[in-house]
């Protein structure tokens, strides 16, 4: 039954109630030897998460939560511990969530990954979920949204065509993709950009303000050429 308050018609003798609530469930033995009244209680709560960059609420579409069991911190160091060729990455408890939506979940002590777009914009925070109550989490993210343009001139129309790669300083890189204007969440920091058009390659650094979003240009021009390295 999906009621409240089922009632059921059952013949003497003994039973077993089980009770889910969201992804909290447990069950029951009951024995059955008369009309009886039986109360069952669930120890979860609700969860309701939200994301902000400052003062501005992230748009739904570009925010999703994934929910792990247990405390975020304790997790990365009991993991430090294990040999790294054999560590296994826990699988998260629901994935996915959207900004808004309530969870139900078994009350206890857990950890929100929290991304914002499609780059490197990733938070991690715990949380606690107390039996009867609803837990309102907003998750604080430090970073804007880019949108790159590959032009000859400052202010100039767009290259179509273009290949782009967004790269940390240190040369690691965070996304790829092809487009006159990609546009692409970052953390607060610096990057480099990296253009390449009709078989020449340019690239530019640009540094990431949280909240500010912003179009970063990358110009056509000879000082702009990446160097090649043989």
């Amino acid at each position: 039954s999906k009621e409240n308050s089922p009632t059921f018609q059952l013949a003497p003798g003994r039973y077993v109630v089980h009770v889910a609530y969201g992804l909290a469930s447990f069950a029951q033995r009951v024995n059955v030897t008369e009309n009886m009244r039986e109360t069952l209680i669930v120890n979860a709560g609700g969860l309701r998460l939200h994301g902000r960059v400052g003062d501005a609420v992230i748009a739904q579409q570009k925010l999703r939560f994934d929910v792990y069991e247990g405390n975020f911190l304790q997790r990365t160091a009991g993991e430090g511990q294990k040999n790294r060729t054999t560590r296994s990455e826990r699988p998260p408890v629901i994935r996915g969530v959207l900004p808004g939506d309530v969870v139900l979940l078994p009350a206890g002590t857990y950890y929100v990954q929290s991304t914002y777009g499609e780059g490197n914009s990733t938070i991690t925070a715990d949380v606690r979920i107390e039996a009867g109550r609803l837990t309102d989490a907003t998750v604080h993210h430090r970073a804007a949204q880019i949108t790159l343009r590959l032009v000859h001139a400052t202010g100039g129309e767009a290259l179509a065509n273009t290949s782009w790669s967004v790269l940390t300083p240190g040369g690691d890189a965070i996304k790829e993709f092809i487009g006159a204007f990609p546009s692409i969440v970052l953390a607060d920091g610096e990057y480099v950009a990296v253009a390449r058009h009709d078989g020449q390659t340019y690239q530019a650094n640009f540094k990431v303000v949280a909240g500010q979003d912003r179009e970063v240009e990358v110009l056509a021009r000879g000082e702009n050429r990446a160097q090649t390295q043989n």
